[in-house]
């Protein structure tokens, strides 16, 4: 695929915020919006390999809504419905992903979350603004963490808040992995998630998914400020013909939970 740049199709925004200077490697990369995924535009133009010059840490799916994907390392993977983990080919395609070049610069001490909640509330009270973007990375053994994947969708598509319920749900109990994902500001609502969007993968890479739940306990953090916004836009005419002007936050709700 050949990404074509228009004016209207990249959108670059650029935040620079006491502590943190703006580095050329803090661009958060974004393929499509969350509101177009929650209408049910499964299928993208954008190829895994082509995903991946753009960032080495990222979450998204994949065509036809195929599962959960979680880039780690450089690696796209893809966690399908029955709990399997595979390298994503380079060729496949997707209709929804971020992601970055992490390069973590601050790190934050966990002794104990017992639940998500607290967790996102410990990573607030550490960050100096709510107003830019984050990369986030917690490697290590969990106690318990609880995740999900969605089958692959045959056409016409549903609503994602109506495929999401046939999710399969994984409990994954003292397990070596990685939690990674987002923190996005308030104001990028119905662009990309406002708010925390984790997703996992265990260390022997057989089981992952997108995270509902976890408890932690004795890890470190690792956090990357992002300063810099790309948005890549659809080009085909599923994408022209939504309606983007509703308001979906009910439906991300009951997605996200």
């Amino acid at each position: 695929m050949r990404l074509r740049v228009f004016p209207l199709l990249w959108i670059s925004l650029f935040l620079a915020v006491f502590p943190f200077t703006a580095h050329s490697g803090d661009t958060l990369f974004q393929y499509s919006t969350i509101d177009a995924l929650l209408a049910g535009v499964y299928d993208g133009q954008l190829t895994n390999g082509e995903l991946k010059k753009r960032g080495n840490l990222g979450l998204g799916t994949f065509n036809a809504l195929d599962g959960e994907m979680v880039v780690l390392d450089g690696q796209v993977y893809q966690v399908k419905v029955d709990g399997k983990v595979s390298l994503a080919p380079d060729s496949g395609k997707i209709p929804f992903a971020v992601v970055t070049s992490f390069i973590p610069k601050q790190f934050v001490p966990l002794k104990k979350a017992a639940n998500l909640t607290e967790l996102t509330a410990l990573l607030d009270q550490n960050l100096p603004t709510k107003n830019i973007f984050y990369a986030i990375k917690i490697e290590g053994r969990f106690p318990r963490v609880v995740a999900r994947s969605v089958p692959r969708q045959s056409r016409p598509y549903p609503p994602l808040a109506k495929a999401v319920e046939k999710q399969a749900v994984f409990t994954f109990t003292n397990v070596e992995g990685t939690i990674l994902g987002f923190r996005c500001p308030a104001y990028v609502k119905g662009v990309n998630v406002p708010g925390y969007h984790l997703h996992f993968l265990t260390k022997d890479r057989k089981g992952g998914g997108h995270v509902l739940d976890c408890s932690l306990e004795n890890l470190t953090i690792q956090i990357d400020p992002i300063h810099q916004f790309t948005l890549v836009l659809p080009e085909d005419q599923e994408f022209y013909r939504l309606d983007l002007g509703k308001d979906q936050s009910l439906d991300l709700h009951k997605v996200e939970k």
